[in-house]
């Protein structure tokens, strides 16, 4: 077997929340059971919601509660950099790859245009299911002149019908379905920052992780992915989904939910010990 790398990967686009904390306390236990290793990744590829005081509160306050990582952006390691923003060679790199097989294509399809376009109803909060307006014929490449000014977004061209299944060590057995469940996805969007489907595929992949734990809010993301992984002859990792935690109404915690922050119950005198309790037992 291999090594057991692991990972946390916060996005500062915010403080974190109790729910982030019970997710990468999670993932933390897992890698030190397996006497594995832990790499902290900053997920900052939103220039325009990230923030470096995000960035810095994130690890002060893991480090507060007794996290703590053998491998990230203050430390180094073998596999970085751990910073996506510094990564963005690679990830356009891979993105030529796929274009290369034909497995992604130019969109110029608006976002309004997927919604009245959608080939199937998609609920509250998720994305419509793409209709494949922009799609080209199978084993055709679509024109695109990549000197015009026009942007486009580069989505990946699915396999027609596939059931893509995996077992996930928090959920047990999940299946999803290609252009029922989800549709043809965006690689690289119209303002060139590369999706997040594409870049935490190449990250895992190059940072050589065995296992992702991570909230259950992702676990369709994760039939994507395996795509990917797929497409690019890459070795799939293990998957690992945590419950969300929810507020006093039932409704999932939210960045904005700044009474439930690390940061806010770190000022309000609460001690470490007094928030772990909160979401071990």
């Amino acid at each position: 077997m291999k090594p057991y790398r692991g990972r946390i990967a916060p996005s500062p686009t915010g403080y974190l929340h109790l729910g982030h904390a019970q997710t990468f306390w999670s993932a933390t236990q897992r890698a030190r059971r397996a006497e594995g290793t832990l790499i902290y990744r900053t997920e900052d590829l939103d220039p325009q919601r990230c923030r470096a005081e995000y960035s810095q509160a994130a690890m002060e306050d893991l480090r507060w509660i007794g996290i703590d990582w053998d491998e990230g952006p203050e430390k180094g390691g073998d596999y970085g950099p751990y910073v996506q923003s510094l990564r963005t060679d690679r990830y356009r790199e891979v993105l030529e790859l796929l274009k290369m097989q034909r497995l992604a294509y130019p969109c110029r399809c608006s976002r309004k245009d997927v919604m009245e376009s959608a080939i199937a109803p998609h609920e509250t909060g998720d994305e419509p299911i793409y209709g494949g307006t922009c799609r080209p014929p199978l084993g055709q490449a679509r024109r695109f002149d990549p000197s015009s000014e026009e942007r486009v977004n580069w989505r990946f061209r699915l396999p027609e019908i596939e059931n893509i299944e995996f077992h996930d060590g928090g959920f047990g057995s999940q299946s999803f379905r290609t252009n029922s469940d989800f549709g043809d996805f965006v690689l690289w969007r119209h303002d060139d920052i590369p999706s997040y489907q594409l870049a935490v595929v190449v990250d895992d992949h190059d940072m050589k992780i065995t296992e992702v734990v991570r909230g259950a809010d992702l676990l369709k993301c994760t039939a994507r992915q395996i795509l990917l992984y797929h497409a690019l002859g890459w070795d799939t990792p293990d998957f690992f989904h945590c419950p969300l935690v929810t507020d006093e109404t039932g409704e999932r915690l939210a960045k904005r939910t700044d009474a439930l922050s690390l940061r806010s119950m770190r000022e309000s005198g609460q001690t470490p010990e007094a928030v772990l309790r909160q979401f071990q037992h």
